[in-house]
This record gives structure tokens, sequence and C-alpha cells, in this order.
């Protein structure tokens, strides 16, 4: 009859083997949620910038034999260029929330974090990170924010915001 000891530390041993065990399968798993979420973010984008130039060229396309309308179904991605646009309601749902929370955040500015939170977004995930710097920078490009400092998003200034509107003396 074995001993209590070598009861217990075979136990032990069998419990050290299954925690290693399942560590490395953590990192599996991890690893293939990364390359997942990687996938995913580059497919949003993808879309994001098809439906935008679906919207930019105004002409309808061809996908799969059938013929899309004009504007996709379903929430409208595309953000016009400020000098377009007149107000801030022109935006969707998503980038007037970050429009709001810009002109919260005043001269410190937005972060990609704080916007991923501010779309209901996993603020730990890279990708969702990565995808609201994506919306963040597009809103750069179309003339609603500025990036003074990298990483930090802004209203721009009332003189920045009427060279970009094209409106000279800051009028409306």
């Amino acid at each position: 009859m074995p001993s209590m000891r070598a009861v217990l530390e075979t136990r032990q041993k069998a419990a050290a083997a299954e925690v290693k065990h399942l560590e490395a399968e953590l990192e599996r798993v991890r690893a293939a949620l990364a390359d997942a979420e990687e996938v995913h973010r580059r497919r949003v984008i993808g879309l994001e910038q098809y439906l935008e130039a679906l919207a930019e060229t105004d002409a309808p396309a061809v996908v799969a034999g059938e013929v899309l309308q004009k504007r996709p179904v379903g929430p409208r991605r595309a953000v016009p260029h400020r000098q377009n646009a007149t107000e801030v309601k022109e935006l969707s749902p998503d980038y007037q929330a970050l429009m709001a929370a810009a002109a919260d955040a005043g001269g410190d500015g937005l972060g990609a974090r704080r916007a991923a939170v501010v779309l209901g977004w996993d603020s730990a995930s890279a990708s969702r990170i990565e995808g609201a710097r994506a919306r963040l920078k597009r809103l750069v490009e179309r003339g609603w924010l500025v990036e003074e400092k990298p990483g930090r998003f802004t209203l721009p200034l009332p003189e920045q915001d009427a060279a970009a509107a094209g409106r000279p003396g800051g009028g409306s």
C-alpha cells in the first residue's frame, strides 16, 4: 500500500501537469483570438472604405451580379467633408458621439482608447482601439477634428474650422 505522501505527491504532479496543459491551450487560444481580431479589424476597415468610396462616387455598384442602390442598406458610414456639411448632425450617430467626446475632452484631446469606450467597444481589445483610431483619423481627414499631438484628437480652433470649411473671415 503506497504511503499517504506518495499519493499526495502523485496528485500534486498530476495537477501541475494539468495546469501546464491548460496554460499551453490558453496561449494557443489567445493567439488564435488575436489573429481572428486582426482579420476582423481589416475586414471592418475594408468594408467601411468600400462604403465610403461607393458613397463618394454616388454610383450604383455591382456585387455578385446584384446592383446595389446608391445608398447602402443600414447606417450610413461615409463621413462628409467638413466643407460639404453644415452641422455635426449630418454625421452618423457613432461619429456624432466621437465629436461630442472630443468636445468634452477639450484641449487634452480624445484618445483612441477613450473613443473605443464612447463607441461602446471593448477598450482592452487592440483591434477595437485601432478601429476607433481609424474613425478618428477619418474625421481628421475630412476636417472635423485635428491631431496636433500624436494620438490626441481635438476640435479645430475657430480659425482652423473656417479655413477648412472654406469660409473666409470665419463667417458661417
